[in-house]
């Protein structure tokens, strides 16, 4: 786990915790482009051969680990010196165009309400890289937290960032309903319907629905959250579905 503690003494009434990739990161987007630029650069061989072991790490490891694949992929081939240029291209990669619109708005505005966090999972050097250059870190003051599997981190989260009521707004239900079967009614849930995870049928019909669906992050910029403060909140009809 990887952590920026900026503000976490201080108790908070509410704090908002969002996801970044899917949920504020446009990270499907990412993954295309790195893609065209494997087949660009080494063929669609040896490109189908990087996202198997991409895969194979994400089953080992519980998280995608982009760089790690990366230097996997090395010892296979015998290191081919285009891969210095790979990994220039995933930490130079330009991640505030992949910003969701409104991503920024959205912070700023729960921001007005509570405290914002970004809780996410990923390595310890991909991950806040993106979350540096998208500028997502800047936006919440430092406030973030990554780990392997944040749902299983609940505890730790509280005791940095102590409030009296939690959101959670990610676009994979099963973090939803993990995090809600254990923090209850101290959590409210807020499910965005963005990226391959949100679009998934099988995802849809395996997992109860969230507390709040919206069709995209920046529905929640004219969501009222005052609720949260006296104690009740209801659903927002979904746009754009």
């Amino acid at each position: 786990m990887i952590r920026s503690d900026a503000g976490a003494d201080t108790p908070a009434g509410v704090v908002f915790l969002l996801d970044c990739d899917n949920t504020l990161l446009d990270n499907d987007g990412v993954q295309a482009d790195l893609r065209r630029h494997l087949e660009q650069e080494f063929g669609a061989e040896c490109s189908g051969q990087y996202w198997t072991i991409l895969e194979q790490l994400r089953t080992e490891l519980g998280y995608v680990d982009y760089l790690g694949a990366l230097q996997r992929y090395r010892t296979s081939t015998m290191n081919d010196p285009r891969l210095l240029h790979m990994s220039g291209f995933l930490l130079d990669y330009p991640f505030e165009n992949r910003l969701y619109p409104g991503a920024l708005s959205v912070l700023a505005t729960l921001g007005t309400v509570g405290k914002t966090v970004i809780l996410s999972d990923g390595d310890v050097v991909f991950q806040p890289r993106k979350i540096q250059r998208s500028g997502l870190w800047d936006a919440v003051e430092g406030r973030v937290l990554i780990y392997i599997h944040k749902e299983q981190m609940l505890d730790d989260m509280q005791r940095r960032f102590p409030a009296t009521h939690y959101v959670m707004v990610d676009d994979k239900l099963s973090i939803l309903t993990a995090m809600k079967n254990i923090m209850r009614e101290k959590l409210t849930t807020v499910f965005p319907r963005q990226g391959h995870y949100a679009l998934d049928p099988h995802n849809l019909a395996a997992y109860p629905s969230a507390d709040v669906a919206v069709g995209h992050i920046a529905d929640l910029i004219n969501y009222d959250f005052s609720a949260l403060l006296t104690g009740g909140m209801q659903a927002v009809p979904e746009q754009g579905q």
